[in-house]
């Protein structure tokens, strides 16, 4: 166990479990104003992020400007872009390039890549070194067939010592802080997580966001974060370790921190339609009490600006349609909302879905919230 880690499950104790809290009247003072014991500011590079950052993790077709924009206004740290193929941006593909879009408000934002190739990597990380992301993020997590199956994304975790070389490559191609994200292994008995996060380290990564699950395990069953905690507690890791999945809740939240140890933790698929989830944690961390849910006409109202965003930053048609994703997340748990769910996810007219949505905002008295 790290001595980080010590601090923060001695400061966690109760009085009559810990008796320095007992029998000493200023370890309260001590713990929160010595600069010992304060609260570490997580950095990447000289980016600081907090003493415990709640990022946005990379995800296809949803982490994009307008769903980002909703993230950072409800307390993310840290978010990062939708993966962009390598090959892709190569070659100059539409689609790839259009995910290099960030703005000034979304800082500090990082930019996330992906490829099987060495070369097109490197070429890649020159491109969005351009762009002027604050944060340059390797994707070795992806689990889809089409891409680990090619060697990216997870694929890449059966041959370890090309993922150190690759990643030492990108390192020495940018002046951008380099970070990975990743998981546990490609199966049950290749979980060397320890190992490749501290030789990722070596080659010059700065942050390493690592997902509970192997690349077999897609993401079915529960995320073990023990591993992630074993690679925290490594007395030679000296960059932020950063946990992922499962995260679904401001309880999940504070008890991963306290039990695994982690510098932060990554939120992706408990954000898609819930965009508040971000406060909602760091609220019951600060005060040990549930911020008030957002209510049908919040959600209402997100969802309509969602797809405003959506509409006018990929076009009517796009736009619309990679929208309907989100709505079933949005009014999750509403009672005898199915028809009008149905009317969300079904049309395709942009108007009509404008004005469905201005009717739930305006009827939101009339809807039940039933979890």
């Amino acid at each position: 166990m790290s001595y980080w880690n010590l601090l923060d499950k001695l400061d966690g104790l109760d009085k009559l479990e810990h008796p320095i809290r007992l029998f000493c009247p200023i370890y309260p003072l001590i713990i929160t104003k010595c600069p010992i014991f304060a609260p570490r500011m997580v950095k990447i590079r000289d980016i600081e992020l907090g003493d415990f950052p709640l990022l946005l993790a990379p995800m296809e077709d949803v982490s994009d400007p307008p769903f980002r924009a909703l993230c950072k206004e409800n307390g993310a740290d840290l978010m990062y872009t939708e993966f962009i193929s390598s090959e892709g941006l190569i070659r100059d593909a539409a689609k790839s390039v259009q995910k290099l879009d960030i703005y000034e408000y979304e800082r500090p934002i990082g930019i996330q890549i992906f490829g099987s190739e060495i070369d097109s990597m490197k070429q890649t990380a020159e491109i969005v070194e351009r762009t002027n992301p604050d944060i340059l993020d390797i994707n070795y997590g992806c689990p889809v067939k089409k891409v680990a199956c090619k060697g990216a994304g997870a694929g890449i975790l059966q041959d370890i010592p090309k993922m150190v070389k690759m990643t030492a490559e990108i390192v020495k191609s940018t002046k951008l802080p380099v970070t990975v994200k990743t998981r546990l292994g490609w199966d049950d008995n290749t979980k060397h997580i320890v190992e490749v996060a501290e030789r990722l380290q070596d080659v010059g990564i700065e942050a390493i966001s690592i997902h509970g699950r192997t690349r077999k395990q897609m993401y079915k069953g529960e995320a073990d974060w023990s591993l992630i905690a074993d690679v925290r507690s490594n007395p030679r890791m000296r960059i932020p370790v950063f946990g992922n999945g499962d995260i679904d809740s401001p309880e999940k939240a504070v008890e991963y921190k306290a039990k695994y140890g982690v510098d932060g933790v990554m939120i992706g698929r408990a954000s898609i339609g819930n965009p508040w989830i971000f406060n909602e944690i760091k609220h019951y961390i600060e005060t040990g009490t549930h911020k008030a849910k957002p209510t049908v006409e919040d959600k209402a109202k997100a969802a309509l600006r969602h797809l405003e965003m959506s509409v006018k930053w990929k076009g009517e048609t796009l736009g619309v349609a990679e929208m309907k994703r989100h709505y079933t997340n949005y009014f999750k748990g509403i009672a005898h909302f199915k028809e009008t769910r149905m009317k969300l996810v079904t049309s395709f007219d942009l108007n009509e879905i404008r004005e469905t949505l201005q009717s739930i905002k305006e009827n939101a008295d009339n809807y039940e919230v039933v979890i």
